[in-house]
């Protein structure tokens, strides 16, 4: 976390953004994002925690879901900018290069806690896991796929891809003394695109890593839960961007709309 604020705090100077009002933000994202992430983890193994109230308030014990922080935390900045009249979108492109960051160090924790594995295997870059944390019908297996690892590395390509994006687009806009918010205003910019290609990629490498999770989790139709909400949210993206493409379509008519 400290280490992806530092990153969209040093991106955020770039756009004239006050430092008062970063710090405002990820106040509220952090809290609303680490809610988010508890909720909607007790929400999908209900069966269990309905008969265990108590233990939805020990997070120490683990149980924090991207999902859910990404629910929480994005919840928290759309009301956070519309209260402050802030544009959602330019808040969105800059927080998901720190989040993104955040995800290729924050995998690890599994390594660490032995948890979130995925299935046995023979690869030369198979992990061991001690016997008390197998599944009961995987004790005889030694050794399973670091399914962490597959995701923090995917985390590395999205984070690459969305801070060479965040770089070009500042070079590209930089104006001198006036300021990049101001600029953007004047050329008629469109800010959301480095947010939702990151929910694209997310989803697209968490569906595919999920095939080789055996963490306990809700199926559905044959796939696990975490699937069904990236098959969601990928949907929801492209349906999002036809509609702004569409918005901006109709807006170009007679000035000229920039999309990075």
């Amino acid at each position: 976390m400290i280490g992806g604020f530092l990153i969209v705090w040093r991106l955020a100077k770039a756009y004239g953004i006050k430092s008062e009002q970063l710090f405002d933000l990820a106040f509220y994202a952090l809290i609303f994002g680490l809610v988010g992430a508890r909720i909607y983890y007790v929400a999908y193994l209900w069966d269990y925690y309905s008969g265990h109230l108590l233990d939805i308030l020990k997070f120490w014990q683990g149980g924090l879901a991207v999902h859910g922080i990404m629910l929480g935390g994005f919840g928290a900045i759309f009301f956070y900018a519309r209260k402050k009249k802030l544009d959602f979108w330019l808040w969105a492109d800059l927080i998901v290069v720190g989040l993104s960051f955040g995800q290729i160090i924050g995998r690890w924790g599994n390594y660490f806690n032995q948890e979130v594995f995925g299935r046995p295997t023979d690869l030369s870059w198979g992990i061991p896991i001690d016997l008390a944390n197998r599944p009961v019908e995987f004790a005889a297996s030694g050794f399973f796929h670091p399914t962490f690892l597959y995701e923090s590395l995917w985390s590395v390509v999205i984070f690459s891809v969305l801070l060479i994006w965040q770089l070009v687009r500042i070079r590209r806009q930089a104006t001198g003394d006036k300021g990049l918010a101001t600029s953007d205003k004047r050329q008629g910019v469109s800010y959301g695109n480095i947010f939702l290609v990151y929910l694209i990629l997310y989803s697209l490498g968490r569906f595919c890593n999920e095939f080789l999770r055996i963490d306990q989790m809700p199926e559905i139709f044959g796939l696990r839960w975490a699937q069904i909400m990236s098959i969601l949210i990928f949907v929801l993206v492209i349906l999002t961007i036809i509609i702004r493409q569409y918005k901006i379509f109709k807006g170009s008519k007679g000035r000229t709309i920039i999309t990075h």
